[in-house]
C-alpha cells in the first residue's frame, strides 16, 4: 500500500509537491517541542538566529520529504531538471583515474546526488535500514538503479567501498550523521564540537583518492536542482583529526550557499554513550 502511495505521488508535478511539503513542513513547526526548539537552536549555533529562517527551513524539510517519491521511482524524469555549472570538477576528478569519495551531507535534496554521479560511471553508495520496517519496500525499490550500487553501514559495506575505491570506481556517503559508536572524533561544527564519523577521513588516506563534497539546491517554482561539486584541495592533512576537520570545513562552506535547506532539525550534536569526553580544548571557557 505504501509502494503504491509512493507511486502515485511520483507522478505530481514538482512543483506541486514543493509547494504542498513547504505548507506541511512550516504548519508541523508551528506545534512547540523538540523538533522546532532544535531546529532553531542548530540554526543559530550556525548565526541563522531569525524565526523567519528557521520557518523557511521547516518548509525545505516538508519539500524534501515531498520531492523523494518522485526521486525514487522517477529518477529520469528527475535528472532531466538538474543543471550542473559545476561538472568540470567531477571531469577533472575522473579524468586522474584514482576513483572518487563523494561526501553528501544533509542538505538539499540529498537523494539526487547519486543519481546524478551514476551517469559518470559506477557508484556504491552506503545505506541503513530504516527504523520503520514499512519504508523497506519503497527503500528498496529507491536502490534498484542501474550503476548504483548499496551497501550495508558495516564491516562488509566498508570492504565493499575499499574494493571500489581501488578499482578506480566512486564511493558516496553522508558525512555529517553521528557515530552510533565509539568510531569517531570531537571536532567543530560551525563552532561548536560535534561528534564526527571518521570513516570518510580514513576511507580518503588510506585511498589517497580526490575527496569532492556534493549537494542538490533545491531550485525555487519546481524547476528542479542545481548540483554543487567542492574538491577538497590536495595534499590531505595525514591525521584522522586534522582530516575530519578538513571535512567538516568544506561543509560548512558547501551549506553557507544555501543554508535554509540543511536539515537543522537533526540531532547532530548528540552524545553517543561510547563517545569520549570532548576534549578541553574545543570545550568553552
Amino acid at each position: 500500500m505504501l509502494l503504491f502511495l509512493l507511486r502515485a505521488l511520483s507522478y505530481l508535478p514538482l512543483g506541486f509537491l514543493h509547494g504542498c511539503g513547504r505548507i506541511v513542513g512550516k504548519t508541523v513547526y508551528l506545534i512547540p517541542g523538540r523538533y522546532r526548539n532544535r531546529l532553531r537552536k542548530n540554526a543559530a549555533q550556525a548565526g541563522y538566529t531569525s524565526t523567519s529562517f528557521a520557518r523557511k527551513s521547516a518548509g525545505e524539510i516538508g519539500a524534501m520529504i515531498f520531492e523523494t517519491p518522485k526521486v525514487w521511482l522517477r529518477a529520469d524524469e528527475c535528472l532531466a531538471k538538474c543543471i550542473n555549472p559545476d561538472a568540470y570538477i567531477v571531469e577533472e576528478a575522473l579524468a586522474e583515474k584514482r576513483g572518487i569519495l563523494y561526501l553528501t551531507p544533509h542538505l538539499g535534496c540529498f537523494e539526487i546526488t547519486a543519481r546524478r554521479l551514476v551517469q559518470y560511471g559506477p557508484i556504491t553508495v552506503m545505506f541503513r535500514e530504516p527504523r520503520q520496517s514499512f519504508l523497506e519496500p519503497a527503500m528498496r525499490a529507491s536502490r534498484d538503479t542501474p550503476g548504483l550500487h548499496s551497501v550495508p553501514a558495516n564491516l562488509k559495506g566498508i570492504r565493499e567501498f575499499v574494493r571500489a575505491l581501488r578499482r578506480g570506481e566512486a564511493i558516496g556517503m553522508l558525512p555529517d550523521q553521528v557515530p552510533s559508536s565509539g568510531d569517531g572524533v570531537w571536532q567543530p561544527f560551525f563552532g561548536k564540537p560535534a561528534y564526527t564519523m571518521t570513516l570518510a577521513a580514513k576511507l580518503a588516506l588510506q585511498t589517497k583518492v580526490p575527496v569532492v563534497l556534493t549537494a542538490g539546491e533545491r531550485l525555487p517554482r519546481g524547476q528542479g536542482w542545481k548540483i554543487h561539486y567542492v574538491r577538497l584541495q590536495e595534499p590531505l592533512p595525514e591525521s584522522i583529526d586534522a582530516m575530519v576537520a578538513v571535512i567538516n570545513d568544506g561543509m560548512e562552506s558547501l551549506i553557507t550557499r544555501f543554508p535554509e535547506q540543511y536539515l537543522w532539525s537533526y540531532n547532530r550534536y548528540k552524545i553517543p554513550p561510547e563517545a569520549p569526553a570532548i576534549p578541553d580544548h574545543l570545550t568553552p571557557h
